[in-house]
């Protein structure tokens, strides 16, 4: 298990992650606008379940790999390293007036149709496969215990934090909507915490894992 201080860094940085307008939660706000609270929770709920697929996935595939071969966990460790970082140039780059940040209303739906959608639309989301590849492997200590169990205890931490950022976004979506689509200093402070996250959390696992491969 791991332990307090790293399982409330991680829960922290994934927070600050979730908090950044992104394409999910700006679903979420969009579905929230279009059709009210109840539209946005079941847009929120379907991304957390479809979020779950990739936990599985994610799971078995690094803990297989982990058994197989370690070399080929701490190569897939370090390429994570190196996408981290890039997400966090990409976050600095990030225009405000770029297209994936705008809300636009969306077309009425059944409740039901839109959590099916949201669920679809997040297992088909290459983008949260690769991040969680890139992002749970680097809190992993394979001496403390299963690989399989951490992983697992990361991923659940992920999607379920998200849930009541989403929830807050449905709930207050005007007002969300009107901050992001006015406020600019407001969306980028947002977007320079998390790039300044990810890249130093990247650089930080890279320079380690390169440390430790010198060393052996």
């Amino acid at each position: 298990m791991p332990s307090i201080e790293i399982l409330l860094t991680f829960t922290l940085a994934t927070l600050i992650m979730h908090i950044s307008p992104g394409p999910s939660n700006l679903y979420v706000m969009a579905r929230s606008i279009s059709q009210g609270v109840s539209g946005g929770i079941a847009a929120a709920i379907g991304l957390a379940v479809g979020g779950l697929f990739h936990v599985l996935a994610t799971v078995l595939g690094l803990a297989t790999i982990f058994k197989h071969s370690p070399t080929l966990y701490t190569a897939v460790k370090l390429l994570g390293a190196v996408y981290l970082i890039y997400l966090g140039i990409k976050y600095f780059r990030t225009n405000s007036s770029d297209e994936d940040i705008k809300v636009k209303k969306s077309k009425y739906k059944p409740l039901s149709k839109i959590f099916y959608e949201s669920v679809l639309i997040e297992i088909t989301n290459p983008k949260t496969a690769l991040f969680f590849i890139a992002f749970l492997p680097q809190f992993v200590n394979p001496e403390i215990g299963s690989v399989s169990f951490q992983l697992f205890i990361f991923g659940i931490i992920v999607v379920v934090s998200a849930i009541p950022i989403d929830t807050s976004v449905a709930v207050f979506s005007s007002k969300v909507a009107s901050l992001i689509n006015k406020s600019k200093k407001a969306q980028v402070i947002q977007e320079r915490v998390s790039g300044s996250i990810l890249f130093g959390l990247g650089s930080f696992i890279g320079l380690k894992e390169i440390k430790n491969i010198l060393l052996r």
